[in-house]
């Protein structure tokens, strides 16, 4: 070997070190697929995860349309708390569309609402009369007028309450105007009933459709509810415009003295 070839080629000592530098980057290239194997087995992620999508939140909303039925007598330790929730979603779903009647007892029975609670207020979608036989004449008078004026395009009306003895009044109601008012009654009733027990579980004619388990809402949650949307709702509704104050001259009274 002549004198040049030896000060190219590196010191013996030099040889692994440079070896070793050309083979450390390939190893690592073959070991990356499996590191991500590994980590995938262990349940760790190879890399950050950001989440993207929301929780899931679980509500109240109910399951059950509270209109798809035009009878819906509710019975059983359950049938308050389903009646509530039915309410609150026709006030909270359909408040532009609906009207809900319910009687002060029942109102009170229900959202725990005092005797005189939300007389000053004028909610646009609740109206709670005085007793049953306010809120039945209403009804009837409400049904009365559309159907006089030939109305096709109206609130759709909802009844909660407690029959008390007038279930053959809401029946000729309801067969009077078909289609035109539903009602949710908690108590004696002479058609079918839904039994609805502590866990929500209901027995009710297969003619119903009804779900399997019906939600439930507490006495304190659905005021709480209530209130909210109602004032919800009012903060919604435009007030009326001021009247804009008259720009003519005014006559001014003559004096007699002038005269």
């Amino acid at each position: 070997m002549s004198q040049a070839d030896d000060l190219e080629a590196p010191p013996p000592s030099l040889q692994p070190v440079l070896l070793l530098g050309l083979l450390l980057p390939l190893m690592v290239a073959l070991c990356y697929p499996f590191r991500h194997r590994l980590l995938a087995v262990a349940g760790r992620p190879p890399y950050p995860v950001t989440q993207t999508t929301e929780p899931v939140r679980v509500g109240y909303r109910p399951t059950l349309d509270p209109f798809a039925a035009p009878v819906l007598a509710l019975t059983g330790s359950g049938a308050a708390p389903t009646a509530r929730i039915l309410a609150v979603a026709a006030l909270d779903e359909h408040g532009e569309n609906s009207l809900v009647v319910i009687p002060r007892p029942d109102a009170t029975a229900l959202f725990g609402l005092e005797e005189d609670e939300l007389l000053d207020e004028d909610p646009a979608a609740l109206f709670i009369p005085g007793n049953l036989d306010a809120a039945l004449a209403y009804l009837e008078t409400e049904l009365a007028i559309r159907e006089n004026t030939g109305v096709q395009q109206a609130r759709r009306l909802l009844l909660v309450a407690n029959p008390e003895g007038e279930s053959d009044r809401i029946k000729a109601l309801l067969d009077r105007h078909p289609g035109s008012v539903t009602v949710i009654l908690l108590g004696a009733w002479t058609g079918d009933q839904v039994t609805v027990d502590d866990e929500g579980m209901v027995d009710a004619p297969s003619a119903l459709h009804l779900p399997p388990r019906l939600p439930a809402l507490s006495r304190t949650e659905a005021r709480d509810r209530l209130l909210s949307i109602l004032a919800h709702q009012k903060s919604l509704q435009k007030p009326p415009p001021k009247r804009r104050p008259s720009r003519r001259p005014q006559n001014k009274p003559s004096n007699p003295l002038k005269d």
